[in-house]
């Protein structure tokens, strides 16, 4: 089978299970982990924080990176589709007591018009207020779209005009960094707090990192902790990202000009695919996706009549013209 369901799905290289298998490991929940240290002070160096913390997954990093600047009973303002709001299943308001209200846009793109109009100050004790923008950038369910730095720099900028907070859910911003040229520092100085995740693009079995001021960190590990999220020897994990960073960035370049071959053989255009995922629609997305299946793709859908696709590690040159060859046939 060619998986291109998501790119969560790769395996450790073996030089990763190498790295994983030599790791120096302590008990993270005393802070005495080096590996785990070390992928901190990395992560948060190239970002340009303070701080980072390892978190086991990317939805608990968006939870508590959002929570430490949304206090309970405020709100954040997103993008409709974004995953904080969509694929989180309700973890900001069921763990963390905050609200959302949210802006459309089909390429999932910052519109401060909309913003500008959805944005409460503080009235007193009788209305929610806004207390962050979120972002998301490159953007899962707008077919993996990058956010122009430019615009990135237009919601900074309105944040600081208006006394909020600005949250970055990075999970994919290796890939909008390929894709652009964009230095990582420059991603991470329009946040205030921001989430990356190594277990996707970057192919890690596991992990994903919150950034911001140490401050900001030092509460959130409690959080993490009282969430039940406190973790051992987790250098296993963290020696695996390590190896990410330096084996499996620049790479992704590969994904995005394989995600782009594949849309050509499905009809959409590849101008419009920016980095590893493509969207497209069919008329049954369910039926879509069993005949992919018995012809030897797995593929996903993501609507009643949308099918994702997304590049990885996993899928090389050769799976990629199979994939296309067989998806033209049924598209």
């Amino acid at each position: 089978m060619i998986d291109l369901r998501s790119d969560t799905v790769t395996r450790p290289t073996d030089a990763m299970r190498a790295a994983m298998a030599a790791a120096e490991v302590g008990d993270d929940v005393y802070g005495e982990d080096p590996t785990v240290r070390a992928l901190e002070e990395r992560v948060a160096g190239l970002f340009g924080h303070e701080a980072a913390l390892f978190t086991p997954t990317g939805s608990l990093a968006n939870v508590l990176a959002v929570a430490a600047v949304v206090a309970p009973g405020q709100e954040v303002l997103c993008e409709a589709r974004a995953h904080v709001a969509r694929a989180e299943l309700g973890a900001h308001g069921a763990v963390s007591g905050l609200t959302m209200r949210t802006w459309s846009h089909p390429r999932g793109q910052v519109d401060l018009a909309a913003v500008g109009e959805l944005f409460a100050p503080d009235l007193g004790p009788y209305f929610v207020q806004t207390a962050a923008l979120s972002v998301e950038n490159t953007h899962n369910f707008a077919g993996g779209a990058v956010l122009p730095i430019a615009d990135l720099h237009d919601v900074r900028d309105f944040a600081d005009d208006h006394g909020i907070k600005v949250h970055l859910d990075g999970a994919r911003i290796w890939n909008a960094h390929v894709a652009t040229g964009v230095p990582l520092a420059d991603y991470g100085a329009v946040a205030d707090v921001m989430a990356v995740c190594l277990s996707k693009g970057l192919g890690a079995p596991a992990g994903s990192l919150l950034l911001g001021a140490q401050a900001v960190v030092e509460e959130a590990r409690v959080r993490r902790k009282r969430l039940g999220a406190g973790m051992r020897q987790v250098g296993i994990l963290a020696a695996a990202g390590l190896h990410a960073l330096d084996h499996h960035v620049e790479r992704l370049a590969d994904d995005h000009t394989h995600a782009r071959l594949l849309a050509e053989a499905v009809g959409t255009d590849p101008a419009g695919v920016d980095t590893n995922i493509v969207a497209f629609d069919v008329a049954d997305a369910p039926g879509f996706v069993a005949r992919a299946r018995e012809a030897g793709v797995l593929v996903g859908a993501v609507g009643a009549r949308t099918i994702r696709l997304v590049t990885h590690l996993d899928v090389g040159r050769a799976d990629a013209e199979q994939a296309a060859q067989v998806l033209a046939g049924l598209a």
